[in-house]
Order: C-alpha cells, then sequence, then structure tokens
C-alpha cells in the first residue's frame, strides 16, 4: 500500500494522472525483469490496485503453428504447461518471481519511472500552454542566453527571443515582466514557449486589461500595429453610440493609456477611430497630420504586379508630421489599412503633374515637345540613378532644389528609398543645391521634420 500512496504523491506534486504513473512502473518492471532474467520472452508486469503487489508474468499467445518461440505457444504445449482447454489467440502465463530482482534491475526500473513521469509532465506543460498562446503572463528573468532572455513562469520556463524583445527596455535577472505568449513548440529538452514583448498582441492584452469597455466588449479594437519600444497605432470602434472609443481608451486626463505607456517605457501610442471608409480611416490613421484628400490608386511594386495604393495630400506644413520621424507614422498607418501609402504636399502633387506634360511627347500632346525643364539636376546627385531619378520625379522631386528643401523624411514616401539612402540624398541635394559641401546629417537630426517631430503627442486626444 506504501507504493499506490507514493504514486498518489507524485501525481498531486506533478499534476499527472496516478494511471500514468502506474503505467510506467509496470513497463519499468517489465524491462527489468528481462535484463535480470536475460530472457527474450514478452514479459506483462501488473500492479494489483487492492495489495500494491506487483505481479509479473510470461505471457505467450496460443497458436496453432509457432513461428516466434518468445511470443508464441502451440496449443499442446500450452496444455502440457497446465492450462485448460486452449483455444487458439488465448494467452498463457507463467508466473515469475520478482523478490529476486537485484539492484541493478531495481536501477534500471527507476530510470525508466523517472523519464517516463519526466515525458508525461512536458505533455502536460505542452497541452496547457499551447492553449494559452495570445494570452498575458507575469514571470520574472531567470537568465540571459546569447541575447535571449529566459522567463520562469512557475511551472515551465519560456524564451523571449532577442527579435521579440523591444528596444527601449532593459531588465536584470530577478526582474518581473509582462509577456504574451505568441508560440509553443516541441523540442528534445522540453515544450518551448515563445513569448513576447514587441507584438501587437501585448498591446491588445494592456487595452483589455486598462479599458473596461474593451474587456465587455462594447469598444473594438479593429486593428493594433507597433514598431516595438517606439511607436503604435490602435484603431478602435464603440458598438454603442453613446460612448466615445477613443476617449474610453484614453481615460480621464490620459490615466489608462498612461498606464499602458508606462508599461510599454514610453512607447508613443495612437488611438485612432476606426472607420468602414477607406479614405476615411486612413485619414484617421495618420493623425495627428491633417490630411487634405485621398485618392486610391493602383502602381506597380518592385515585381511588377499591380497593387492598390493610397496617394495623400496634405498641406506643406502638415507633411514633415504625416510622414514622422524615419517614416514611422506613414508606416505604421499602411499596416494599419493593409495599403502603401504614397503622402505628398501639394506643391509635390502640382510638380508632378507639370513634369508628366513636360514628359509628354509630340505624339501625346500634339504639340512640339518642350524643352527639359529648368533646374532638372537629378542626375548630378551622387547614388541618384536612372530608376531613383524616374521615382523621385513621379514624386515630385524635379531639382535638387525640391529635395534640399523638402528634407530627407520628406523621402521616405518614395517608392524604392529607405531612411540612410534618404539622408544621403538629401545631404548630396543641399551640396548640389549650394554649389559646396553637404554638411553631414547627424544620426538624432534626420531633417527639417524635427520640429514638427518634437511637437507630436504621446497618444491621440489626450
Amino acid at each position: 500500500m506504501l507504493l499506490l500512496q507514493t504514486i498518489e504523491q507524485i501525481g498531486r506534486e506533478k499534476n499527472i494522472a496516478p494511471e500514468v504513473i502506474i503505467a510506467a512502473i509496470e513497463e519499468a518492471m517489465a524491462v527489468a525483469a528481462q535484463k535480470f532474467y536475460r530472457t527474450d520472452d514478452r514479459l506483462v508486469a501488473k500492479l494489483n490496485p487492492d495489495t500494491g503487489a506487483l505481479d509479473l508474468n510470461a505471457v505467450k499467445t496460443v497458436v496453432e503453428e509457432v513461428e516466434d518461440p518468445t511470443s508464441e505457444i502451440s496449443i499442446d504445449d500450452a496444455v502440457a504447461a497446465g492450462m485448460e482447454a486452449p483455444q487458439v489467440g488465448d494467452e498463457q502465463r507463467t508466473s515469475m518471481a520478482t523478490e529476486q530482482l537485484g539492484r541493478i534491475a531495481a536501477q534500471a526500473a527507476k530510470q525508466v519511472i523517472f523519464q517516463k513521469v519526466r515525458d508525461a509532465e512536458r505533455d502536460n506543460i505542452f497541452a496547457e500552454y499551447e492553449n494559452r498562446v495570445g494570452e498575458l503572463l507575469t514571470g520574472s528573468v531567470k537568465r540571459f542566453e546569447r541575447g535571449d532572455m529566459v522567463i520562469d513562469l512557475g511551472r515551465a520556463e519560456a524564451v523571449l527571443p532577442r527579435r521579440e524583445q523591444s528596444r527601449a527596455e532593459h531588465y536584470n535577472i530577478g526582474d518581473r515582466i509582462r509577456v504574451v505568449v505568441i508560440e509553443v513548440l516541441r523540442d528534445t529538452r522540453g515544450p518551448l514557449v515563445v513569448v513576447s514583448r514587441s507584438s501587437s498582441e501585448l498591446l491588445l492584452r494592456l487595452f483589455e486589461m486598462e479599458v473596461p469597455e474593451i474587456y465587455d466588449g462594447t469598444v473594438l479594437v479593429k486593428g493594433a500595429v507597433r514598431e516595438g519600444g517606439d511607436r503604435a497605432k490602435v484603431a478602435v470602434h464603440s458598438l454603442d453610440s453613446d460612448i466615445d472609443p477613443v476617449g474610453a481608451c484614453v481615460g480621464m486626463r490620459g490615466s489608462r493609456v498612461q498606464g499602458i505607456i508606462r508599461e510599454l517605457r514610453g512607447e508613443k501610442i495612437d488611438i485612432v477611430d476606426w472607420a468602414e471608409d477607406l479614405h476615411q480611416y486612413a485619414i484617421n490613421a495618420l493623425k495627428p497630420a491633417k490630411v487634405n484628400s485621398v485618392t486610391e490608386i493602383v502602381r506597380p511594386n518592385e515585381d511588377g504586379f499591380e497593387e492598390p495604393h493610397l496617394e495623400v495630400i496634405v498641406d506643406e506644413d502638415q507633411l514633415s508630421l504625416a510622414i514622422g520621424k524615419r517614416g514611422q507614422n506613414v508606416r505604421l498607418a499602411g499596416k494599419l489599412l493593409s495599403r502603401k501609402i504614397d503622402v505628398m504636399s501639394k506643391e509635390q502633387k502640382a510638380g508632378l503633374a507639370t513634369d508628366k506634360v513636360a514628359d509628354a511627347g509630340p505624339e501625346e500632346t500634339g504639340a512640339p515637345a518642350p524643352a527639359p525643364a529648368d533646374g532638372d539636376d537629378l542626375e548630378e546627385i551622387a547614388g541618384v540613378g536612372p530608376k531613383a531619378a524616374e521615382a523621385l520625379r513621379a514624386a515630385g522631386y524635379g531639382s535638387a532644389a525640391s529635395i534640399a528643401a523638402a528634407g530627407s523624411d520628406a523621402l521616405l514616401a518614395v517608392a524604392g528609398i529607405g531612411p540612410k539612402s534618404a539622408v544621403k540624398i538629401w545631404e548630396q541635394a543641399v551640396a548640389v543645391d549650394s554649389g559646396g559641401e553637404a554638411e553631414p546629417q547627424a544620426e538624432d537630426d534626420p531633417g527639417p521634420a524635427a520640429a514638427d517631430e518634437a511637437q507630436e503627442p504621446v497618444a491621440t486626444d489626450i
């Protein structure tokens, strides 16, 4: 009976069903007996639930013609062994003593039991956390492994990969941390729980905690995008016309959203109204910039396939704000709308229309082709090839002077130009326009957009 009590205790501690432990003990006893008796016969151990004793038997199946002597027995041999009226398919059992099993056999049994219990525990943990994907959990930082962070969740350890960490955060061993489960994998060392601090799911769970209207379903989060540690945009919609969804998320004097911002170590959060109309949704998504017009267009991508774009026109003084620092505002808005957004000012749009007329040949206009426009010196800018020059002209930048006046942030809206290229092209354009050396642009000073960016609110409508 002591064995049964031990099984119950282990089951409670490891959260494993007693039947699983009993099956492991029976299998371990059979393996140990085979090693002790040095036999290939099929040995079966059975735990007696009343006495707690283990019964060990060599089991053979009755057959007409024996092909495998280790697991089969003929009818005549079964009768000789004492079976009464054996039939084909019956099992003949021969009792074997367990008292003689030695220390080596007991050690083998112990290893099998531990392995089986460990496997069962891993299966339980995997099943538990597999159903908790997307859930917010609290743990503590246990250790660091090559940039990854290992989080102690209590019953299991989770891995916070470097790619899922927020660059604005720093943790030490022992610090408490909130994470969201994004994936559960089977690994040779056990279940691997992968968590995140940069996922949009974390933002959603935090809003559910801070905003009762989201938790009870009155306010819906229609979309959330993040660049962990920098900025996030959340689109919300209210099912109750009497409840302002943005106001509910912001809270009295920003109390609700500020709690989330503190948890995310100062990450800027824009909360915008979701709209079924794509044009209005784009206007809301680009806040705090003021948008004049939105037009749906189709343009070929880098692979030559046409894809939908949104052409957004803003005032010149709103251009830097609409694009955002390092193109962040327009990039996040594009992710929220699942569209690529081209932002330009009225002047750039007018220049684009002029360039198109100037580029048209006599066959298209019915008139002699005009001479090239004065000031079109894009080819003189270092790093601007024919394709880049074409893209710049299409965006309304027909000269070094127009690029120098616009600033590097504005160039991020041009297809194929990234942050580093935008800074380089702007510096060279300044040099060409001024006829002298370009002043290198500092990393923390992305261009004329800096003054507008500094005035951006931490969260919408706070």
